[in-house]
């Protein structure tokens, strides 16, 4: 676990700059992908700390969010497209960061994978053989999600209930405008 510090205060620090960037931005669009930085190097911090699903939730929630909330940007703020640009640029080097970005997850990700032939099933066979004598629960899959990956499964349940809470507040038929609310048709 000490072995991974230095990446985790650094991705600390990129979510942190991430976050001020998003609030004191006056662009729409940049703060949504800043806020999108921000909940991509929280799933890779996850992955840090040993729990893939729960980064695999929070990637799927902040794909699924970055899209919604980039339709809803670009028909609040049009100035972005108004400006004529060169864009071939951009999308050739977000592309170019995209593509290098996932490869090297896929390095990343692969350097835990056993040595071919190797089984597969090391940690389920612990919690087999372990579940009963240590959770006195009568059905594995109960304490295996609640007693051996309860904080995993604490996580999950607050990545989904936060992302439907974001959702809602995206989604909700009515705004404040200076204090009043306002009804939109």
């Amino acid at each position: 676990m000490e072995s991974i510090t230095p990446q985790l205060y650094t991705l600390l620090v990129f979510m942190v700059i991430g976050s001020v960037i998003a609030i004191e931005t006056r662009n729409l669009l940049s703060a949504v992908i800043s806020v999108s930085a921000v909940g991509f190097a929280l799933s890779v911090a996850f992955l840090f700390l040993g729990a893939p699903d729960i980064a695999i939730t929070q990637l799927v929630v902040e794909v699924l969010v970055l899209v919604i909330l980039i339709r809803g940007t670009i028909l609040i703020d049009n100035t972005a497209i108004e400006a004529h640009r060169d864009t071939l640029a951009l999308v050739a080097s977000l592309i170019f960061f995209g593509m290098l970005l996932g490869f090297g997850a896929m390095i990343f990700g692969s350097r835990g994978f056993p040595e071919f032939g190797e089984p597969l099933m090391r940690v389920s066979k612990v919690y087999v053989h372990t579940g009963l004598p240590a959770t006195y629960a009568a059905n594995i899959v109960t304490s295996v999600i609640l007693d051996f990956r309860g904080y995993d499964t604490l996580g999950e349940a607050t990545v989904l209930f936060t992302s439907i809470l974001g959702a809602l507040a995206i989604l909700r038929r009515g705004g404040k405008v200076s204090g009043k609310e306002v009804a939109t048709t």
